[in-house]
Formats: structure tokens, C-alpha cells, sequence
């Protein structure tokens, strides 16, 4: 039997397949850079993390929550890059609060900067 974390973690692996590649839903994308910043409370210096999107990578643009205690969080960014692909902007930035169901006294907050390359 598996652990709620286990069966969390199980279900985001195959979300990412199920999501295809990006060089299938977005051939004119190079490459996708998204700069975070997270803030928590408890943490007393916010956690700095850049992840990349290539064409070989998952088109799924959720983030998973830094807490400890959150399964089904995280912050999903697919509508911003979607529609920063669909109107051919380049840079975006913005702020997310953990979209778990659970109590958000532990969840993260995130600021982030969206890069993206076109060919």
C-alpha cells in the first residue's frame, strides 16, 4: 500500500508524461526559464530556484510546494505560459500562492520571472 506522499508523487510522474513534450505542443519554443522565488513562513530566507524547459522536456508547468506537509500543492504556471506562448511575449512576471487544499499556514508563496526563447 502506498503513503499519500508516494501516491501524490505517482500521480504528478504521469501527469508529466500524459502532458507530452514541448517540442510537440510548442515547435517555435527553444527554450522556457522560470526564476522563482519562494517564500514560507518558518523559512528565514526565502529559497532561490531556476528551472529549465527545453524542447526535449515535459510540457507540464507545475511547480511542487516546498512544504513538507503539502501532497496535491504546488503552483501550476501552465495558463501563464501558455498565454505568454500563444501571444508571443518573452518575459512575464507575477506572484502564485500554493494551490493546495489544505490549511495555508505552512504553504509557500512564490514570485517568479518567465523567460522564453522562440526560434
Amino acid at each position: 500500500m502506498y503513503s499519500r506522499s508516494n501516491q501524490a508523487r505517482m500521480e504528478r510522474m504521469q501527469e508529466r508524461v500524459d502532458a507530452g513534450f514541448m517540442s510537440k505542443h510548442y515547435p517555435d519554443v527553444e527554450s522556457i526559464v522560470v526564476s522563482m522565488v519562494y517564500n514560507q513562513r518558518g523559512i528565514a530566507r526565502p529559497i532561490h530556484r531556476i528551472v529549465n524547459f527545453a524542447p526535449g522536456s515535459y510540457a507540464f508547468f507545475k511547480i511542487d510546494c516546498f512544504s513538507r506537509d503539502c501532497d496535491a500543492g504546488g503552483f501550476d504556471l501552465t495558463h501563464v505560459i501558455n498565454g505568454m506562448i500563444r501571444n508571443h511575449r518573452e518575459s512575464a512576471k507575477g506572484e502564485l500562492t500554493c494551490e493546495s487544499d489544505q490549511p495555508p499556514v505552512d504553504h509557500s508563496a512564490i514570485e517568479y520571472d518567465i523567460q522564453i526563447k522562440f526560434s
